[in-house]
């Protein structure tokens, strides 16, 4: 077990994997997620060793996995995200909108995740291009990313895209059109269109046969389109402040985010797992949860997303089909710098500027250089069971 304060998701999935897998099949993607995050900086993925040049210190470098579901792969992940998207930051306000999903839908996300997800990035991102171009708000082509989230703070699914979207749009004629201060579009509308929008495109693959009367029966069909109409669908509005450059570090707070953190998690003990989440009746404020590592463990796994699957996208402007010219054109319109190069930042120079540690240094004596002596290769990776391509 691992030290106090020092619990892992991989401790969780070693310590009750054999359990869990025996009552349960993995589809093809849980398994390389499950596989990579228990051999994530072990001798399983090989690495090296290195001895420091003055005091002869011994120390073990395994290599990370780079697995997007992996709670300690993220942070340089996130830097190298942030570093690319800064050369595309507007010198102008940003708002933040959430475009999220009634739990009624949860069922058929279950079955038909890749389905429900495409949709919902569709109905989204054609909603804030309808009110962009519409001259009663802005007339124009606005620049904005989506980063869809499929849990909540007790790793239920609670389907969601966050969008961060640029206040202000570019007209057809090259010119910059300023958006009104401290508002983008009306969210009670918002909320309308995006419901319509989705709904239209739900029925349609229910005509397209993209899921069948197997799936759901016309009678829950049926039921299930009643329950849509009466829930409320609420756009949520809310304007992160600061420059551009708080704004893409308010960005990242979501794009590389994973179900859960490896620092929420508090204990492992009697086959539960308890973790700190928000204390939505103290705001500020965090409780503590406790849940059967079985179920736990479910949890976590119905948000590993299929294969292929990109949760983080960008429309408008930074649609990759023309963002060059649309961005030429944006920083000619407010007068805006070339941007400059791109940096490719070794691991090296990484750690050094985000942890203030330098990787040459012994971390023993803090003089000598660390030098690789030996390689260790990597070992014969344990598969859990799957099944067929994941829904």
């Amino acid at each position: 077990m691992p030290a106090a304060g020092r619990l892992e998701l991989a401790d969780i999935l070693r310590t009750h994997g054999s359990s869990y897998l025996a009552g349960h099949t993995l589809a093809r993607s849980q398994a390389k997620a499950w596989r990579a995050i228990v051999s994530c900086r072990t001798e399983a993925l090989g690495g090296h060793i290195e001895r420091c040049s003055d005091c002869g210190a011994i120390q073990h470098v395994y290599h990370s996995c780079r697995n997007r579901h992996c709670p300690k792969c993220q942070t340089r992940a996130k830097e190298q995200w942030v570093a690319a998207r800064q050369r595309e930051l507007l010198p102008v306000p940003y708002t933040h909108l959430v475009f999220t999903l009634p739990h009624a839908l949860n069922g058929l996300a279950a079955s038909h995740f890749r389905l429900i997800g495409e949709i919902l990035f569709d109905s989204a991102s054609a909603t804030l291009l309808s009110f962009a171009a519409n001259p009663r708000w802005l007339g124009g082509s606005i620049a904005f990313s989506l980063v869809l989230h499929s849990w909540n703070q007790l790793l239920e699914r609670h389907l969601h895209v966050h969008a961060l979207v640029a206040n202000g749009a570019l007209g057809a004629d090259g010119h910059w059109i300023c958006g009104k201060n401290g508002f983008l579009f009306p969210v009670q509308a918002l909320s309308t269109v995006f419901r319509e929008k989705f709904m239209d495109a739900l029925k349609q693959a229910r005509i397209d046969r993209r899921f069948s009367s197997a799936v759901i029966s016309d009678k829950d069909w049926r039921t299930l389109l009643s329950a849509l109409r009466k829930h409320p669908w609420v756009v949520y509005a809310k304007q992160p402040l600061g420059g551009p450059a708080q704004v893409l570090e308010y960005l990242s707070r979501y794009t590389h985010r994973v179900a859960i953190s490896n620092e929420r998690l508090v204990s492992l003990m009697d086959g539960s797992v308890t973790f700190r989440v928000r204390d939505h009746a103290h705001p500020g404020k965090k409780k503590l949860e406790r849940l059967p590592a079985q179920c736990f463990i479910q949890r976590f796994l119905q948000h590993v997303l299929p294969p292929g699957f990109k949760r983080i996208r960008h429309y408008g402007i930074l649609a990759s089909c023309h963002k060059r010219e649309k961005l030429a054109q944006c920083r000619l319109a407010l007068q805006m710098p070339p941007p400059q190069a791109a940096i490719i930042e070794d691991v090296q120079a990484f750690m050094l500027r985000v942890q203030k540690r330098d990787l040459s240094r012994c971390t023993k004596c803090a003089t000598g250089l660390m030098q690789v002596i030996a390689v260790i290769v990597p070992q014969r990776l344990f598969t859990p069971p799957t099944t067929g391509p994941p829904p």
